[in-house]
């Protein structure tokens, strides 16, 4: 005999409210108990709502373990069973021996998110959860990351085109397995997520511990929440000052107005700058080596004196009351000879 769900149909239909503006929609499924409970919620959602998208479901075999085979053919029966089309995307080509959950991580994305393409859904739905949410604000926060690292995973965000959406990050995960154990739905216990080797793994060990002490997960994610407001007002003002200073990459300001400015601005701002020079995101740039070349750029303007350095492929450079950021010049190789003026 069944017991209740978790979810009432009220409390999924909400959850999955926003998945109704897209035509089609794909939902990742590993088989393990969190996405078997979004693949089985959203098939219900769908039947009983008249504006529900296409879904499709698909299952990432990354062959790193002898049973991902068997483990994505059982995904494809259940999918049959609820009506939602499936297919399986092998990871191909030789396996890393480093970095593996980082490398699984991208491969599995840059998969989903060509198959989308291929079927022409706009949207791949993840079920990443509040456990989930809690173990990534902690992992960030234990490597020092800035604000923006602390709101830690975001419900809604662009993949190359397709929207990447995450609509169970305040579910629990004890409920998504309430869901499975409901509707007498078999899902695959994953080994590796008791292998101390990866640092998910020893997440969860810490949080446990902290969880005992009052920093349970609803803690850690309601800090990614509060840490995701403070991003997006920093973000805003970091936008009007970019406005109001013309820096960026090849243009100059007054470091006057510039350092009349939060040090946290400073900071974003210099960081646009040098990511705009070299074409990458500014978090790519460095947190810790935009804090030291604000530290030293801070200094050099206090004490009225000229400043230059190089970081990420451009030179941020202070010299008669301007501020410029661009490209670093090509260094000198070792047989050039020196122009002497």
């Amino acid at each position: 005999m069944s017991r209740e769900p978790a979810l009432a149909a009220s409390a999924i239909d909400a959850l999955l409210a926003p998945l109704a503006e897209f035509g089609a929609t794909l939902i990742a499924v590993s088989g393990g108990p969190d996405s078997t409970a979004l693949l089985a919620m959203a098939a219900e959602w769908a039947r009983r709502t008249p504006l529900a998208p296409r879904l499709a479901a698909a299952t990432v075999d990354h062959g790193l373990r002898r049973e991902s085979a068997d483990e994505a053919a059982a995904v494809g029966v259940l999918s049959a069973r609820l009506g939602v089309p499936h297919r399986i995307l092998l990871w191909q080509g030789a396996k890393p021996t480093s970095r593996i959950q980082e490398r699984a991580r991208a491969a599995r994305y840059a998969l989903l998110g060509a198959y989308a393409r291929e079927i022409g859904a706009q949207a791949i739905v993840t079920a990443h959860h509040l456990d989930d949410q809690a173990e990534t604000a902690l992992f960030r926060l234990l490597r020092g990351s800035g604000v923006g690292g602390l709101r830690a995973m975001a419900a809604r965000v662009d993949l190359d085109g397709v929207a990447l959406v995450r609509p169970l990050l305040g579910v629990a995960k004890r409920d998504l397995v309430a869901c499975c154990e409901a509707r007498g739905l078999d899902y695959v216990r994953d080994s590796a997520n008791e292998d101390p080797r990866y640092a998910r793994t020893r997440m969860r060990k810490i949080a446990a511990g902290l969880a005992a002490e009052g920093l349970d997960a609803a803690a850690l994610a309601r800090l990614a929440r509060r840490a995701g407001q403070i991003e997006d007002a920093l973000a805003s003002q970091t936008r009007s000052a970019a406005l109001r200073l013309g820096l960026g990459a090849g243009s100059t300001c007054n470091p006057d107005a510039l350092f009349a400015e939060p040090t946290e601005i400073v900071q974003r701002l210099l960081a646009a700058a040098i990511a705009d020079v070299g074409g990458r995101p500014p978090s790519r740039v460095g947190l810790a080596k935009v804090e030291a070349l604000t530290q030293q750029l801070a200094r050099a303007y206090a004490a009225g004196a000229p400043f230059s350095a190089n970081v990420a492929g451009a030179r941020v450079k202070l010299a008669r009351g301007a501020l410029r950021v661009a490209p670093e010049p090509p260094r000198r190789s070792a047989t050039q000879p020196r122009v002497r003026g």
